[in-house]
């Protein structure tokens, strides 16, 4: 056993958690514990201080994750066992120096994170998405899934809204498809953004949403509540629960959509797409909240579209024609996001659906990067009467 964990084990004996001691209390009893032991009364200054700072994350804070949440510069946490911590910084993932000190510890911090977000895991529900109070998203895998002991995932989020300046600044999209989709939000244009696992979709979602006029009655839905819309002032958020031991009721993506649309939403704004609740939506879309927003995991413009025929099938049994229609006359945009070789979330596609045509669903691209020459205006936008103001 470690110096740290004996001291830690000490410090739980010495205060009292139960009667919820605050922080200047714990370190107190911090300070004098590392004193009048006799392993630590003559370490050098420094490393006392190190000691201490471990000591009051591991009892108040989230152990040795906590200075990696206070590092702005990773954008991911992964923990592959208590001994096994990586992190992404700058589009690169590399080993961290440290670890926890055991998998009962790393334990005790995931039991801390779900406990916070009314959610459960253990071994009869082993996989479970949370969140922390920053709205970082979490994702923790037990036994006996996880082979190899918990495994724990968060996914950083800035925590200065990140803007349309900013992605222009940094190559993610160029100024004129930046205006090009900021005029197509404010005039209710209904678009779907899609990429693979941690391409940005959901930055860029909350990016697009500050372009909705600030009057309208937004409706937000989530699994897990991360969205960060800003300016608007007449805004719902709503977030899925799963069943628990307090409660056995389960209220899904699709129980908030069904709900939502009885709330006089002026658009709909939901976090992630995964599956059936993809019907609702298209419902959505199609009886008079255009200019809704979502996102979806995808590879291309091209899959996108077949994503959503796949998860519209998982809910209904429909015609794949039905369901292209459903498509084709409810989402309008299509905005596909990548990573380039240097780790970099940027813009890859924007595509229009067209509509139909000998069963198909027809796109035409508007903007595509082009190797060596970034993101280029590909072709003019065919549906244009809601960007001139000839229809509602």
């Amino acid at each position: 056993m470690t110096m740290p964990e004996i001291l830690r084990r000490k410090l739980m004996e010495r205060i009292d958690i139960a009667s919820e001691p605050d922080d200047g209390e714990v370190l107190e009893e911090i300070d004098g514990l590392i004193l009048g032991e006799e392993e630590t009364r003559y370490l050098p200054v420094a490393q006392k201080a190190e000691l201490r700072r471990q000591l009051f994350y591991s009892v108040r804070r989230l152990d040795v994750l906590q200075e990696l949440l206070e590092d702005a510069g990773i954008t991911e946490i992964m923990v592959n066992g208590y001994q096994h911590i990586f992190v992404e910084r700058n589009g690169r993932i590399e080993r961290y120096g440290k670890s926890f000190t055991s998998a009962e510890k790393l334990e005790d911090v995931i039991q801390q994170i779900v406990g916070r977000c009314n959610r459960v895991v253990n071994e009869q529900n082993p996989i479970v998405d949370a969140r922390l109070e920053n709205g970082d998203r979490v994702n923790v895998v037990m036994k006996p899934v996880a082979l190899n002991g918990p495994i724990l995932t968060i996914r950083r989020f800035p925590e200065q809204a990140v803007t349309m300046e900013f992605l222009v600044s940094i190559g993610s999209i160029t100024k004129e498809a930046a205006e090009f989709l900021q005029a197509l939000v404010r005039t209710r244009y209904s678009m779907m953004i899609g990429g693979a696992t941690g391409s940005g979709k959901t930055t860029f979602l909350n990016v697009l949403s500050a372009y909705i006029p600030k009057g309208e009655r937004i409706i937000t839905i989530e699994d897990n509540a991360e969205l960060q819309i800003q300016g608007v002032e007449n805004l719902v958020r709503l977030e899925a629960k799963e069943a628990n031991l307090e409660s056995g009721t389960e209220i899904t993506i699709r129980d908030l959509i069904r709900a939502a649309l009885r709330m006089r939403p002026n658009r709909v704004i939901i976090g992630e797409v995964r599956g059936a609740e993809t019907f609702e939506l298209l419902s959505a879309l199609n009886t008079g909240h255009a200019g809704s927003l979502s996102t979806a995991h995808a590879n291309s413009v091209k899959d996108m579209i077949s994503r959503l025929e796949t998860m519209v099938l998982m809910g209904v049994q429909l015609p794949l024609e039905a369901i292209r229609r459903q498509i084709a006359s409810g989402i309008e945009i299509l905005v596909h996001l990548g990573r380039g070789e240097d780790g970099s979330r940027r813009v890859e596609e924007i595509a229009e659906i067209t509509g139909m045509e000998e069963d198909e669903i027809k796109t035409v691209s508007l903007f595509r990067r082009e190797y060596g020459r970034g993101l280029q205006k590909t072709g003019e936008l065919v549906h244009r009467e809601k960007l001139e103001g000839k229809t509602g």
